[in-house]
């Protein structure tokens, strides 16, 4: 498996693709990652160095990787955080280089624009772009509770609310594509307090994955959600399986990183949960 995954980068911790590339990698996929910024820390940390990469030296890079004649071999391209429209731009110059070679490939767009603790982080017109170009080219996403509020303009603090705003937002994506949408960080009238939520909606079909709360708050774990999910969905076929998958092996993560009150996710030291996760939840349809 080949996956293409554009997305930042940062020397210390663990988000963007710093959070995707070696999950992935520990699974088996081989991982073209492309930065778009190369960050000392997350911006979480209020101080950081480090520089934020152009659309074109994006573009560049997928030009160069073509010019290899491996796109033909891309299983899918996965993008996360973007700093500007240019980023976005070369992104989807990305996604349709890729599937002129391989029509079968999938694009994975992780929508970040915020969350409901820090509101919307990113730049001006991101969200429109989003919206408007990036996910209705888009195969699978997978935006948290108040990103898929601000994308579909819906209220899912109830299960059905939540599940008619996939529907909308599946609606707005690739008319012959999965139209495959993974709702992560929700909470609705039927989520006990001390539970989360992951849902998965695909060819009108809803489950529902709960798993505990843990008493962590970390940067990057949606990353990692968005990467194991598009790796399980592409090898097993299954969007329900994909976030039994992701949802166990990020829970885990996270379980362990919570043990060892660190405030980056122990990507490296927690690696076996990737793989074969400490505890398996199960789906249900709902």
């Amino acid at each position: 498996m080949n996956i293409l995954s554009i997305q930042s980068w940062v020397a210390y911790g663990h988000v963007g693709n710093a959070s995707a590339v070696f999950p992935l990698q520990r699974l088996g996929a081989e991982v073209w990652s492309i930065n778009t910024v190369q960050f000392s820390n997350h911006t979480g940390y209020g101080h950081w160095t480090g520089q934020v990469y152009t659309g074109d030296a994006v573009r560049d890079l997928v030009d160069g990787i073509a010019a290899r004649d491996v796109l033909r071999h891309c299983d899918a391209v996965l993008s996360g955080y973007m700093g500007d429209a240019g980023i976005g731009e070369a992104i989807l110059h990305a996604v349709t280089r890729v599937r002129e070679e391989n029509p079968r490939a999938i694009y994975c767009c992780d929508p970040v624009i915020g969350d409901t603790e820090e509101g919307v982080y990113v730049r001006e017109g991101i969200e429109e772009f989003l919206r408007d170009h990036a996910l209705p080219q888009a195969d699978i996403a997978t935006p948290n509770r108040f990103e898929l509020e601000r994308l579909t303009g819906l209220d899912c603090g109830t299960l059905t609310g939540a599940k008619d705003a996939v529907e909308r937002l599946a609606a707005t994506m690739r008319p012959d594509g999965l139209r495959c949408v993974l709702l992560t960080s929700l909470e609705t009238e039927l989520t006990p307090g001390d539970h989360m939520d992951l849902l998965v909606g695909e060819g009108g079909s809803f489950h529902l994955l709960r798993t505990p709360r843990l008493p962590v708050s970390v940067n990057g774990a949606g990353d990692a959600v968005a990467a194991l999910f598009l790796f399980h969905r592409l090898d097993t076929g299954s969007a329900v399986k994909a976030m039994e998958a992701a949802g166990s092996a990020v829970h885990g993560l996270l379980r362990r990183t919570a043990e060892a009150g660190s405030r980056e996710i122990l990507t490296v030291a927690a690696q076996d949960e990737f793989v074969a996760p400490a505890t398996r939840f199960v789906a249900h349809p709902c």
